[in-house]
């Protein structure tokens, strides 16, 4: 069976190997913080009602976070109309889903607007938090790679006629103002993340060979920072788990018991 891979689960095994195999392999569920939890809960729901809307589906506020979601899909809607533009595109698919087969894995992403024009393709992706002030990071991102890879792969849109724009709203802000990083996509990407893929998948089924064997994936090394605030830190024993082995005294400095 291949494994099933998605930007999600190439984010975290880059991350942390073990942190990878504790959430997909051993099926584990770790502690969240509230507040984490809070948002990802906003963000799930802004993205539903954003498919609702293109759906046609009638939309109601009836919550203070409903005023916010309706703020911030508005603000979207007046600050960019032509995506939002039925006539403007060939297709615009709304929560699309794609597969791609790749050696032994796998890889489905969930597109959530795809505008498809004659010879241009526009990934469209909502994020719910500020837009960062560095886009290095974000470029470097497994979606920003990984997205346009698969349309690529399962679509006649070359390369170089394909880019994803991230749009950026934060909730319960009065004047919500919608901000916005686009990466145009390349032949030289496209080369450079199959092979990546190719090569992560590689070690990836030696891992589970390993994993199956009784071998867990490594962790990372004490002190790490991506520790502090990990859900599985206590499991692990890192971060403000983590327990001091206490220093072993060398043998000059232990005292002779006279027997």
């Amino acid at each position: 069976m291949p494994l099933q891979l998605s930007q999600s689960a190439l984010t975290v095994l880059s991350l942390c190997q073990r942190k990878f195999q504790h959430v997909y392999w051993d099926q584990l569920s770790g502690l969240m913080p509230t507040e984490q939890r809070s948002h990802l809960e906003w963000g799930s729901r802004f993205h539903h009602l954003m498919q609702q809307r293109d759906l046609g589906l009638p939309l109601h506020a009836n919550s203070a976070d409903d005023v916010s979601f309706y703020r911030c899909m508005e603000a979207l809607v007046q600050t960019v109309p032509q995506i939002f533009d039925p006539s403007a595109w060939r297709d615009r698919l709304s929560e699309h889903r794609r597969s791609l087969r790749l050696g032994d894995a796998v890889f489905t992403v969930v597109y959530d607007l795809l505008l498809l024009g004659d010879d241009q393709a526009q990934i469209i992706d909502w994020k719910t938090y500020p837009r960062p002030q560095q886009s290095h990071w974000l470029s470097q991102h497994w979606q920003t790679r990984l997205y346009p890879f698969v349309l690529a792969e399962t679509s006649d849109y070359s390369p170089d006629h394909i880019s994803m724009t991230y749009w950026f709203v934060q909730p319960y802000l009065t004047e919500p103002i919608p901000q916005s990083i686009t990466f145009p996509y390349s032949t030289a990407q496209h080369q450079q993340t199959r092979q990546r893929l190719t090569t992560l998948v590689e070690h990836l089924m030696a891992s589970l060979a390993a994993y199956q064997d009784g071998q867990p994936l490594p962790q990372l090394p004490e002190g790490s920072a991506a520790c502090e605030d990990c859900a599985f830190a206590l499991r692990c024993q890192r971060g403000a788990y983590a327990i001091a082995t206490p220093a072993l005294p060398t043998l000059t400095d232990i005292a002779e018991v006279v027997l």
